[in-house]
């Protein structure tokens, strides 16, 4: 292995948003145990720092491949089409209604009952925009549009997070 080697590459998976997680969890497990640092304790210092990188390589690859959102911001900048979030927030017109709809809904919510139904909503969106990832990354394979779909992700998970401490809140 090459420590220069994409995620991917790592895992030895194909480089796509569709991913078995099981498998991957097996293989991260695998690729640790391997290269482990605890495994090198008696050997010279070259070799314990050369595992230590590994390991710590390893494990950035398992975050990225694991998380879908993370996974699929990485498959466009592998394919030269860079997310860019914090320079670009254009987002389509109806797209920042919907956000706008939310976020009054969550400032009106009077109750445990209207936050969780919200919460609900913003789930099936979440599901639903996930497989919309899958389509454009692995059949399309249109990484300029799938730029536009993580960015539009990352703030429904955001807002799902903001949903969740306003649960919090109520449970306090």
């Amino acid at each position: 292995m090459n420590l220069l080697s994409n995620d991917f590459e790592i895992f030895d998976v194909p480089a796509q948003f569709a991913l078995d997680r099981t498998a991957l969890d097996e293989r991260w497990k695998n690729l640790q145990r391997e290269a482990h640092p605890d495994r090198f304790t008696t050997a010279d210092a070259l070799t314990q720092r050369q595992a230590m990188q590994w390991s710590v390589r390893i494990n950035e690859a398992y975050q990225r491949l694991k998380d879908p959102l993370k996974r699929a911001a990485y498959l466009c900048e592998l394919n030269g089409a860079p997310i860019q979030a914090e320079n670009n927030t254009s987002m389509p017109a109806a797209f920042l209604m919907q956000q706008m709809q939310w976020r009054e809904d969550l400032e009106e919510a009077c109750g445990a009952e209207d936050l969780e139904r919200m919460a609900d909503d913003v789930a099936q969106t979440r599901r639903d925009m996930l497989l919309g990832l899958q389509r454009t990354a692995d059949e399309e394979r249109n990484f300029p549009a799938l730029v536009q779909q993580v960015r539009a992700l990352m703030f429904v998970e955001r807002f799902a997070c903001d949903v969740e401490n306003r649960i919090d809140q109520l449970g306090q």
